[in-house]
């Protein structure tokens, strides 16, 4: 075993720097998650001061999630390598100073350049925030930890476009990334004095595989966003051939590693695999929600976006509620039957809203919405926390950088397959975007409670003693 440096707590921080911690954690996870869909409230007003084409203003959205996508998996290996505070505190400085950049950006090539900037920034926050949660809490209380961080995210993904509709009836767009300079200063004196230190890994960084992992991610996500968006068959062919081939060079280069930057270890433990497998079907399902309900509700019942706002508004809140309870029960109940249960509950609220009377009244949307809401929370922790608890203490930054991919393939697809939906039935899109996204949830519950079975039952307990056995090494 690597001894452990003074400043290293082997089994979680004391208080009270786990709070100030955590504090610092959630903060870069707000910043980070609220730019990425801040931007596309703002996208019309933008491209109208800037002067540019709607073709070409959406590379404002584009290029920061595909900054994203392709870094999260390499900067979660070098987070490995030299430490995942340092991976978090240098992507909070580099989103600090691009978010500058962003706001004193006076044409569409300066402000696309600085929110390319800012994505990479935004990666080094998410790559490894999972990773500092593990070394934050001690493991007994690790579900409690990825329950507050679960929420952070869900919350902040659907309280985005409300923030940037407050900020932009008082000020100009610009605002919407000036704010994040004192915040990204704020949170770094925090995080500098507050977050865990962890042993470096042996092995060195592995440029051609984080090479190959950007193209087969990167062109793969834009590939499947073109194929939603209806843009040419040959080109959406090329692009997923492109990526195909990427990938197979990753995976070969892969297997003759013993801490491989895309985590094939990892993923051949029952649990860890079934529980992406789960992620990624249920943020498919999430995201073909939430891309097509503001369309539904305008074009099915005529609400107006202020009450389309307050009416989706119980969806995170029942989140907020549920995902706490759910981080300290997964630690005396199965993560896979609360997954389960948890995406069996989603899928009834998403197949609920599907099926709205006529003329609905508000009540009978709102508990829709906060059952859909209730179901996700209910999932998502315990799915979390038995990503991160099933990988070995050194390899936590490939869990976290998986944890963070699964979202966004799942993200990425269900957004895709909403705008093909619209496409081919500009009447019906919506609702059939829902009832995917029913099916989706029922695989994801199936697939969560495939993790009760002797298989993956028996790769559970053999994370749970092998994590016990660390921490009394250690």
């Amino acid at each position: 075993m690597t001894p452990a440096s003074p400043t290293e707590h082997p089994d979680g921080l004391p208080l009270p720097q786990r709070n100030w911690a955590i504090l610092t954690i959630a903060l870069g996870i707000i910043m980070a998650v609220v730019d990425g869909a801040i931007a596309n409230v703002a996208l019309p007003t933008i491209a109208r001061d800037l002067d540019a084409s709607p073709a070409f203003s959406i590379w404002i959205v584009n290029g920061y999630q595909l900054a994203v996508t392709i870094s999260l998996l390499p900067l979660a290996s070098l987070g490995e390598i030299i430490g995942y505070r340092r991976v978090y505190l240098a992507g909070l400085v580099l989103f600090t100073f691009a978010s500058a950049f962003c706001a004193l950006s006076h044409t569409l090539l300066l402000l696309t350049v600085a929110r390319i900037l800012q994505g990479f920034g935004a990666a080094g926050i998410l790559s490894v925030n999972s990773a500092l949660v593990r070394f934050t809490y001690p493991h007994a209380l690790l579900g409690r930890g990825i329950g507050i961080n679960a929420l952070v995210v869900a919350v902040s993904a659907a309280v985005g476009p409300t923030i940037a509709a407050g900020i932009l009836s008082f000020g100009t767009w610009p605002w919407l990334f000036a704010i994040n300079v004192p915040l990204g200063f704020v949170t770094f004196a925090l995080g500098a004095h507050s977050l865990p230190h962890t042993n470096p890994a042996p092995h060195m960084f592995d440029w051609q595989s984080a090479g190959l992992s950007a193209v087969a991610f990167g062109v793969g996500v834009a590939a499947i966003d073109s194929l939603g968006h209806g843009e040419a068959v040959l080109t959406c062919v090329i692009q997923l051939v492109i990526a195909a081939i990427s990938g197979v060079l990753l995976v070969h280069r892969q297997t003759h590693m013993t801490s491989p930057l895309l985590p094939l270890d990892l993923l051949r433990i029952p649990v860890f695999a079934l529980s992406i497998a789960t992620s990624i079907a249920s943020f498919c399902g999430q995201m073909l929600a939430f891309v097509a309900i503001p369309f539904y509700l305008e074009g099915h019942f005529g609400y107006s976006a202020v009450q389309m706002g307050l009416l989706i508004t119980p969806w995170p809140l029942a989140v907020a509620v549920t995902a706490p309870i759910a981080g300290r029960l997964v630690e005396r109940v199965p993560a896979g039957l609360l997954g389960g249960i948890g995406l069996a509950i989603f899928a009834c609220g998403l197949a609920s809203l599907a099926l709205l009377p006529a003329d609905p009244s508000p009540l009978q949307v709102v508990w829709r919405m906060a059952l859909a809401g209730c179901g996700f929370g209910l999932f998502q922790t315990p799915n979390n926390r038995t990503m991160i608890a099933a990988a070995p203490r050194e390899r936590t930054g490939g869990a976290s950088g998986m944890l963070g991919t699964a979202r966004l393939l799942g993200q990425t697809t269900g957004a895709a397959l909403v705008a093909m939906f619209l496409a081919l039935s500009p009447d019906n899109g919506t609702r059939l975007s829902l009832a995917t996204g029913v099916g989706f949830a029922l695989v994801g519950a199936a697939l969560s409670m495939l993790r009760l079975s002797p298989a993956g039952a028996r790769g559970a307990e053999q994370v749970r003693v092998q994590d016990g056995q660390r921490l009394k090494g250690e």
